[in-house]
């Protein structure tokens, strides 16, 4: 019998944070699709978590509005994060979110773990543009060793959502899916938030820049077959002024 037989090796932890425009304007089926997408993708992101023998995947998720919340103190394993529903009221304080973000990404924070962690995986989904002062809250996180090497990828909720905001938070518009009904919506957050976890945490020579264009291009070509999706490389078409079905 090795040494090792009765010991678990201890793995190094990965986070996937969602962070969560709640405002008012997301209100109705918007809200209620991300609520129902994340819920249901949760026990995907842990069987990806069992059969990893490199890492641990936690899962961490903060609402903003007016204010910001995060849904638990602490990364909870993707098994046992029982998911919050979040209602939508509010301004959009995506400033303040940066600002929380850059605090819980730290060692004092949720970036702690005696095996290691690796550099998390975001996914920020909004639908409108920043109330606050979305510029220096943006800077400060960008100052953040570990949101430096992060996987980011954003959701643009509708026609109205800011892509040049968004653009600013993942470092390019590539990174950047526009959808524009109840379905995209929820069948990106899927893919997103699955193929983040599965890049995101693995053990690889490759630097973590180099996992942001690998999660870049595989979520660009899966969204390609999303009746909804928008991409840099496959915008939305040009006829009529309004892309979006929500009811």
């Amino acid at each position: 019998m090795g040494l090792l037989d009765n010991e678990s090796i201890p793995r190094r932890k990965m986070t996937l944070f969602f962070v969560i425009d709640t405002s008012g304007s997301m209100v109705g089926s918007k809200i209620g699709s991300v609520n129902d997408a994340i819920e249901n993708v949760l026990p995907m992101i842990g069987e990806i978590s069992d059969e990893n023998p490199d890492a641990e995947i936690n899962v961490a998720a903060l609402e903003f509005s007016t204010g910001t919340r995060w849904l638990y103190d602490e990364p909870k394993d993707a098994k046992e994060f029982i998911w919050q529903q979040v209602e939508a009221d509010g301004l959009t304080s995506l400033g303040e979110a940066c600002e929380e973000l850059n605090k819980k990404l730290s060692r004092s924070g949720f970036m702690s773990s005696p095996s290691g962690c690796f550099a998390p995986a975001i996914i920020l989904l909004s639908d409108g543009g920043p109330t606050d002062n979305f510029e220096g809250g943006l800077k400060i996180l960008q100052g953040n060793s570990w949101f430096k090497n992060a996987i980011k990828i954003a959701i643009a909720i509708g026609d109205d959502a800011d892509k040049n905001v968004l653009k600013q938070f993942t470092g390019s518009l590539e990174a950047v899916i526009t959808v524009h009904n109840i379905d995209a919506l929820k069948k990106m957050i899927r893919i997103i938030a699955i193929t983040s976890s599965q890049i995101g945490s693995k053990s690889t020579s490759a630097t973590d820049a180099t996992k942001q264009e690998q999660v870049i291009e595989e979520v660009n070509k899966a969204a390609a077959d999303v009746q909804g999706a928008e991409t840099a490389a496959a915008p939305a078409p040009a006829a009529g002024d309004s892309y979006d079905e929500w009811d």
